[in-house]
């Protein structure tokens, strides 16, 4: 197992597109692993290898409250949405920074387990957003790119005066 280096904001490399995942082998579950190490390491409920700078659609969540029960959602695509909430989000790859962002409140997302069999799942609440979330980022798109302009300029600021802290 290894913890794998985050990119941050505004790492162009955030914006690549994944793609599909092919062999459903052992690498598959070594990544699997290594990827959902590196979540609970950050203290995420959710990570896309993209996240980690690997450009396969591969979704590891875990929205239980001992931290215990991950998922992994391999080639995940959303089937349906439905309602609209709107939720204050975090991100890995934008430490210290929440904002609310608005979303479908439930959605139908297919996707195959480790093994390579297709699987449906229905969610709603958090897990629908952090599902949202996540295939947001094997698309290239954050969370950041849902805000308003505005927020979007007071975010680059404060996560420049924080580059700034740490020089």
């Amino acid at each position: 197992m290894a913890i794998l280096p985050i990119l941050k904001f505004p790492d162009p490399r955030l914006k690549l597109v994944a793609e599909p995942v092919a062999s459903f082998d052992d690498s598959l579950l070594k990544m699997c692993t290594d990827l959902q190490e590196t979540m609970y390491k950050f203290d995420g409920i959710g990570l896309a290898a993209t996240q980690c700078n690997i450009q396969q659609r591969i979704v590891i969540i875990d929205i239980s409250d001992s931290f215990d029960q991950p998922m992994q959602l391999i080639n995940p695509v959303i089937t349906q949405k439905d309602g609209s909430v709107t939720r204050e989000e975090g991100c890995i790859s934008f430490p210290g920074i929440y904002a609310k962002v608005t979303r479908s409140a439930e959605v139908t997302v297919e996707y195959f387990d480790l093994q390579g069999k297709a699987q449906q799942l229905q969610a709603d609440g958090l897990l629908a957003v952090c599902i949202q979330h996540e295939i947001d980022h094997l698309d290239g798109i954050t969370f950041f790119d849902h805000l308003s302009t505005l927020k979007q300029k007071l975010i680059r600021s404060k996560l420049e005066k924080q580059r700034d802290k740490i020089s």
